[in-house]
């Protein structure tokens, strides 16, 4: 029985490009934590680069309260929750992505990862669309102590879109080969991983400029 369930196990993870070896089997049969260690020491450390930048925000919010509180306004929240939903929105669609892609349905993962990277490109269009209206106003990083952190932390935000954008072609690449490597799995749970860090960046973003008061 054991000789029957191991032969099984293998076989199915050598069509998804998944290492033969019997624990590596059995762990990922099992379920086990996307990707590697390294994307996972990489994200703790961005998010504790962000946690500063949070810090000081909130920091300056404190020293200024009148200045942030005339400031927000100026902001459109409708551009922000649209953006909010566009990125919610592109993360389910890597999601389930990366659940196709171990299941071996190419066709969905590459549909799937192609809409995930049409939703990012649409948040950046818009962000753009919300600077230039921004400028347009006379709204620069040199108005005001609020308006420099929402530009200088928005524009790295969006930064770490793009570099997520060039990791989803990746994903997109992968899914459509009509063969999987050893490590291809692990490459694609490296991309999403990535991926919904970004997202999760801005849902703490989204609130502390456009909803705080």
């Amino acid at each position: 029985m054991t000789a029957r369930t191991d032969r099984t196990g293998t076989a199915g993870l050598s069509s998804a490009g998944d290492p033969a070896d019997g624990k590596q089997t059995s762990r990922w049969l099992r379920g086990h934590v996307p990707g590697e260690p390294g994307i996972w020491l990489f994200i703790f450390g961005d998010m504790c680069v962000f946690a500063v930048f949070f810090a000081v925000f909130l920091r300056a919010r404190m020293q200024e309260p009148a200045l942030f509180a005339q400031s927000r306004p100026e902001l459109s929240i409708a551009l922000g929750t649209v953006n909010t939903v566009v990125l919610l929105t592109s993360s389910l669609c890597v999601a389930l992505g990366v659940r196709a892609y171990r299941r071996s349905e190419r066709t969905t993962a590459v549909r799937l990862f192609t809409g995930a990277m049409g939703c990012g490109a649409g948040f950046l269009v818009i962000k753009l669309v919300e600077y230039a209206t921004k400028l347009a106003a006379g709204i620069t990083p040199a108005t005001n102590t609020f308006f420099l952190y929402y530009f200088i932390f928005t524009a790295i935000h969006a930064v770490h879109v793009v570099l997520g954008l060039g990791g989803l072609t990746v994903l997109r690449a992968f899914a459509g080969k009509h063969t999987r490597g050893v490590h291809d799995l692990r490459v694609v749970e490296i991309g999403a991983t990535f991926w919904h860090m970004v997202d999760l960046l801005w849902i703490v973003l989204f609130p502390l400029f456009y909803l705080a008061s």
